[in-house]
């Protein structure tokens, strides 16, 4: 028996890997995209909340409402956006193009409130940049915790190096104190960090592939991509990527693809190590990470959705 599509809203700074992430939800068959929330990181948040109202409008998608957050971090100075990653612009070479639709006039954090009391218990968040956002609506609703199914968050690094320092990944280095906050809320947080996300890659051929199959937004992100690419050949001199964001969405509806661990983490706030996800010796409670995945069977899903339903 076929289960109700998994109600989603999808918290982004895109971002090349963001809009692989946002296209897959549109395109798969059991999520309902309910709305982007943007933050700033991979670019400025105004960026951020141009490139999602883009995004929608390629993959057909122009009543997924668009709610502008956060300028800033919570508890520090802004880290500067990741032009070298991701293009000026958010998706590598590829220019800036105006949308058609304009973001709400409501925020963020009102809008995930929102949201949350309309789809109490149905709304899994899934944060795939900073999570300044859903630390603000806990601070301006603490109930928003137990009324959300779950907060999925592209972020950490338990048991693995960080991705922009020794020790610590992007996301959560751009603002530590918002995942405490959230860490500490209460609310079901399932992190999906670079223990398993730096392990599934995607290649020149496999960005070949999305094109071939959906010949529209495949050949978007494969443009994009060249970019990315040429990023981690600088960096690792490997032209493989990680497949970050696009694997956090995957595990809002296929969890069975990943290994999970159960129980409170520490995040480091300052000093040379801020910025580092730290499981705490505790087992139990509303949070789990994962520490290792069907790496095979997580890209292969990722493309499947493009080859079944793409264009």
């Amino acid at each position: 028996m076929s289960s109700s599509p998994v109600k989603l809203i999808i918290d982004t700074d895109p971002g090349i890997d963001d809009a692989m992430a946002i296209f897959y939800a549109a395109l798969a068959k059991d999520i309902e995209l309910v709305g982007l929330t943007s933050i700033f990181g991979n670019v400025t948040v105004e960026k951020a909340t141009r490139n999602c109202l883009r995004l929608v409008e390629m993959a057909r998608q122009p009543h997924v409402e668009v709610a502008q957050g956060a300028i800033k971090p919570l508890g520090q100075p802004a880290v500067p956006p990741s032009a070298h990653v991701h293009g000026e612009e958010g998706f590598g070479d590829i220019p800036a193009l105006d949308p058609k639709g304009k973001a709400l006039e409501q925020d963020a954090a009102d809008f995930l409130i929102k949201m949350s009391k309309q789809h109490e218990r149905e709304l899994v968040v899934c944060t795939i940049g900073p999570i300044t956002n859903i630390a603000e609506a806990l601070r301006r609703d603490p109930g928003f915790a137990k009324r959300v199914k779950q907060i999925v968050v592209m972020g950490g690094a338990f048991h693995a190096d960080g991705n922009i320092t020794t020790h610590a990944e992007a996301n959560v280095y751009h603002d530590p104190h918002a995942l405490a906050e959230v860490e500490a809320s209460g609310a079901p947080l399932l992190m999906v960090g670079l223990d398993v996300t730096d392990r599934v890659q995607f290649s020149a051929q496999d960005y070949a592939e999305l094109a071939e199959a959906a010949p529209v937004l495949g050949s978007f992100l494969q443009k994009a991509g060249d970019f990315y690419l040429d990023f981690y050949v600088k960096e690792t001199g490997v032209a493989l990527a990680g497949l970050h964001d696009p694997s956090a969405v995957i595990a809002c509806t296929h969890p069975e693809l990943f290994t999970l661990a159960n129980g409170p983490f520490e995040v480091i706030l300052d000093g040379e190590e801020k910025g580092r996800t730290k499981p705490k010796e505790a087992t139990g409670g509303p949070v789990h990470y994962v520490v290792d995945g069907n790496l095979d069977a997580i890209k292969a899903q990722f493309i499947k959705v493009f080859q079944d339903h793409g264009f």
